[in-house]
């Protein structure tokens, strides 16, 4: 399939999976420890542990995920004519 593109856009397909790799690994960190950093505010403030994530939380944030992917899968597609 890879040769029904032009070969810049060929070339450049590992280019862009690495660079999607690390800004999602970054962006991951950063939710990571801003929810870490939120169950040890509330553990000082409250003095209690956190309850488990509820399934209704997960997902929440599955379906904001999927929102996301669709909106960066569309940033690849050409707009489409006017007729």
């Amino acid at each position: 399939m890879s040769n029904l593109l032009p070969n810049n856009e060929a070339d450049s397909r590992p280019q862009r999976l690495i660079t999607g790799g690390l800004v999602g690994g970054f962006f991951g960190l950063i939710a990571a420890y801003f929810y870490s950093r939120a169950v040890e505010d509330d553990v000082r403030q409250n003095g209690l542990q956190r309850n488990p994530i509820s399934t209704g939380e997960i997902i929440g944030v599955g379906l904001a995920l999927l929102a996301l992917l669709r909106q960066v899968s569309e940033m690849g597609r050409s707009q489409p004519k006017k007729k």
